[in-house]
């Protein structure tokens, strides 16, 4: 009597279906999974098999789990060169892939004395302050914090409201061209607030970059922070632009 062929183990063939859901684009990146409750009813089976299909998954990279929100498609990490130009619709768009920003704060206030040193301004110098989302695809990539003299750009922030670019923002004020005079960049783990609007755990590795950028004459216009999704971005240095 011939011996049976081995069986498929149950979960690799829904590891298998699942995997091909999301080369066939069913489940893009970023995309939410179904439930563990949901994924047991479509294939008839318990949650634990599920479980282990998932992880599976996950250990190849394909998904990933966040704490009390469910398992999303892993993100594709874009390139994101850091050199003297940096511009960030200009660096998504060239990486294939369809920049935004969310505006999630706009304010004016008195300098930390970090920022004051950045942007070498007087103790009683006021600065406006726009911090944000960047988006890849309308998924978020990146929280920034961009610091202006005030003095210098009166209007800033309703510039920034309303034209969502810094790059654009600073053209009302004649400013045609600027540069990254210094560039910092460290790794960090991901506070609660932000890994709830980048879509982590907190904890998760995030990059942290911090910058000066400075017009022709050499004077400084920003001083930016960028906390980029360890995952979904690698940095790359730049030469020239």
């Amino acid at each position: 009597m011939p011996t049976p062929a081995p069986r498929t183990p149950i979960w690799k063939s829904i590891a298998a279906t699942l995997t091909e859901d999301i080369a066939e684009g069913r489940y893009p990146p970023g995309a939410k999974l179904p439930t563990e409750a949901e994924l047991s009813s479509r294939f008839g089976v318990n949650r634990h098999t599920v479980r282990h299909a998932l992880k599976s998954m996950a250990e190849q990279g394909l998904v990933h789990a966040r704490r009390g929100a469910g398992v999303f498609v892993t993100h594709a990490a874009t390139d994101y060169p850091i050199g003297k130009r940096v511009r960030f619709h200009r660096n998504l768009e060239q990486a294939g892939r369809l920049p935004g920003k969310e505006v999630l704060y706009l304010e004016t206030r008195a300098p930390d004395p970090r920022e004051a040193a950045a942007l070498q301004l007087a103790p009683e110098a006021r600065v406006h302050v726009y911090e944000g989302l960047s988006l890849a695809d309308a998924h978020p990539v990146a929280l920034f914090r961009s610091v202006f003299p005030a003095s210098r750009f009166p209007d800033m922030l309703d510039h920034l409201n309303r034209l969502r670019s810094v790059t654009a923002a600073l053209r009302e004020y004649g400013v045609a061209d600027y540069t990254r005079a210094s560039t910092r960049l460290t790794a960090r783990r991901a506070s609660a607030t932000q890994a709830l609007h980048l879509l982590l755990n907190e904890g998760d590795p995030i990059l942290r970059t911090v910058g000066i950028n400075v017009d022709p004459d050499g004077r400084p216009v920003e001083y930016g922070t960028t906390w980029f999704a360890g995952d979904r971005v690698t940095l790359t240095l730049a030469d020239g632009d």
